[in-house]
């Protein structure tokens, strides 16, 4: 069974840094696009940063110049480098992707189950 599993999040100092992961498990063929959402409290889900299968990356204004989206697709691995952390960047954040398990179906859609991020002195 394919399985998104995010990791790194905590508790930060505002102008500190963090380094999320997100790994795929399970039997996978290809990981196409992906993605970073985050959810605040009392606030909708939104779309932080997202890579394509090309590399091809995209930020939401708020993050542009603080956090990098990357991928390592022979780790099956997402990856978020979140710098000069800021309060309003409190959240929890998912993980998302399309995942192709056989080169026989198309890709369907995933997400982990999130992991905290407090930014707070």
């Amino acid at each position: 069974q394919v399985q998104l599993v995010e990791s790194g999040g905590g508790l930060v100092q505002p102008g500190g840094s963090l380094r999320l992961s997100c790994a795929a498990s399970g039997s996978i063929f290809s990981m196409q696009a992906m993605g970073w959402y985050r959810q605040a409290d009392g606030k909708q889900r939104e779309l932080v940063a997202s890579i394509t299968s090309g590399g091809s990356t995209a930020y939401v204004d708020s993050v542009k110049g603080r956090f990098t989206i990357s991928r390592d697709n022979a780790k099956n691995t997402l990856y978020l480098q979140m710098n000069s952390l800021k309060p309003k960047d409190t959240a929890v954040y998912y993980c998302n992707a399309d995942l192709q398990v056989t080169p026989y179906v198309r890709a369907m859609n995933y997400w982990g189950k999130g992991t905290l991020v407090t930014v707070s002195s």
